[in-house]
């Protein structure tokens, strides 16, 4: 199971970018918030680019942006492996076509209530499908269960057109609900590896 650490909820970022940069997690998760897509709003790339004064993981980053096309151009200059944008955004064809241009993985994130079928027209340019297991937008908050049913339909589906995508689930994942995303590939946690006092024994709980 690939680990990608949040750092939303992290009380002190460059602390914890540099505590997470000396454990086994993959990557990090890059929460990117535009105020219009969810209401809350992150800091500016100015701010976000500095990443790297304090880790060289390479980055997930996952865009909750209504118009996620500026956002992609900026992420790209970074070490992403992969940039995700929502199903229920602007110009997804188009948006992930971006992201392919620069030689960067494409993921796709679905919310709690959009219907597993919307993502069906994406997955030819899709390398990575991201489950919300939580409203996007703030951290710590409670996994939905249901989640784990979403999680088995796109496997299924996958499965059906005979496509081999990464599944991620993100939100509310810790060493209780682990349980619920056996059928991942990778999974996003934050609250419970920042808010820990050994980042490295969560990030290994999960696994």
């Amino acid at each position: 199971m690939l680990i990608s650490t949040s750092f939303l909820s992290s009380k002190n970022i460059p602390k914890d970018l540099v505590e997470l940069n000396e454990t086994t997690t993959d990557y990090i998760h890059v929460d990117v918030m535009d105020g219009k897509f969810v209401k809350n709003k992150t800091m500016p790339f100015s701010e976000m680019s500095k990443i790297y004064k304090y880790t060289s993981k390479r980055l997930d980053v996952h865009l909750m942006c209504m118009d996620a096309e500026k956002y992609i151009k900026d992420y790209a200059k970074l070490n992403a492996e992969f940039i995700t944008i929502h199903v229920e955004s602007m110009k997804v064809k188009e948006n992930l076509e971006l992201i392919h241009s620069y030689s960067i993985k494409s993921g796709l994130a679905i919310n709690p209530d959009t219907p597993v079928k919307e993502i069906i027209p994406y997955l030819p340019l899709t390398d990575l499908i991201l489950i919300m297991s939580v409203e996007p937008g703030r951290g710590g908050q409670k996994f939905i269960k249901e989640s784990e049913d979403k999680i088995k339909e796109v496997r299924e589906i996958l499965k059906e057109y005979k496509m081999d995508k990464l599944i991620s689930c993100d939100g509310g994942i810790n060493k209780e609900t682990r349980k619920y995303v056996s059928k991942c590939d990778m999974i996003v946690s934050g609250s419970y590896i920042t808010n820990s006092n050994d980042f490295e024994a969560s990030i290994e709980s999960l696994r």
